[in-house]
């Protein structure tokens, strides 16, 4: 068996493979349909500084191979997390991360500062897709100024492991990816989801609330491995790769294109096994391939 384990920034992981926010819940609510201990990283879903109700319903919408979601980060604050989900999840036996979001730099920070209180979540994840309220709702992340100022206030005030989740609806996104590892990210995370819309021609309106939502699955996988590849290529830190994994192959593309460590997201609606399974995968073409470790594999696209 290939050695499968990784490193991004000071966090270890077993394997390479995590759950990427927002469809994973908590971790537990899965625990009855794979075992916890076998993925490499739980990322639980949004968490922001005060609770959020979310978006009115209908919120998400499925599409030709992917989904639109505009569930709008609903969760109940990071005091409720800390208090009510983590004595729970802290006993999970694999690495727990929380997915930070906010509407502000000081929010971001603050958030981050309560978690990095807590000692068995070893790493976030900042959400930068957020909207600005300050700037009329343009997310952070759309801009290299809007992004390092997220970066920068929560790096004065969170400790451990901070990987950047970067948004795809940008110019550059390789200038972003630059943009915060200059103020600090031990890592970045890409794609978020690509902005699309779907509309009920009978009604002749938008079939979410809101009109438009976040785009992924299968469809989105070409763009994401492409911004993936260019990334790993302009920054020193590590890439964690998502969009569109479905399976073994579709990460082992990931992690040849550069990225350390893949994000498993809307797959885990069609098998709550999914990552397990993508994981005994990478193994099994380890083997085959001769491969004594998965190191063998980061990187090794050859153009």
């Amino acid at each position: 068996m290939a050695k499968l384990n990784v490193k991004i920034g000071q966090l270890e992981l077993k394997n390479p493979v995590m759950t990427a926010s927002g469809t994973f819940g908590y971790g537990l609510e899965f625990a009855d349909f794979v075992d916890l201990s076998q993925i490499g990283g739980i990322i639980v879903k949004g968490t922001t500084l005060k609770p959020r109700e979310g978006n009115d319903y209908p919120r998400m919408v499925e599409t030709a191979q992917g989904m639109l979601n505009c569930v709008g980060l609903q969760n109940k604050g990071v005091d409720y997390f800390c208090e009510h989900i983590y004595p729970d999840v802290r006993k999970i036996e694999t690495r727990v991360l929380v997915n930070v979001s906010g509407s502000s730099p000081d929010d971001y920070a603050e958030c981050a500062a309560r978690i990095d209180a807590l000692e068995d979540i070893p790493a976030i994840e900042l959400n930068i897709s957020c909207p600005n309220v300050k700037q009329g709702g343009m997310a952070f992340g759309v801009t290299c100024e809007g992004a390092a100022s997220v970066v920068r206030a929560v790096r004065r005030r969170y400790s451990k492991t901070l990987i950047v989740k970067l948004s795809p609806n940008v110019t550059s996104i390789a200038d972003i990816a630059r943009a915060v590892e200059v103020e600090g990210a031990d890592s970045v995370s890409l794609i978020n989801t690509l902005m699309g819309m779907s509309i009920d021609i009978e009604k002749r309106r938008p079939r979410l609330s809101i009109g438009t939502g976040g785009l992924s699955g299968p469809a989105v996988k070409p763009v994401a491995l492409r911004m993936v590849h260019q990334v790993a290529k302009a920054v020193k830190i590590p890439v964690v790769g998502l969009g569109g994994i479905m399976t073994a192959e579709d990460a082992i593309e990931f992690m040849m294109a550069g990225a350390t460590a893949i994000e498993i997201g809307t797959a885990n609606f069609i098998d709550p096994a999914v990552t397990v399974k993508v994981r005994d995968g990478i193994n099994d073409w380890l083997d085959r391939h001769g491969c004594t470790s998965v190191q063998e594999i980061i990187g090794a696209l050859e153009s």
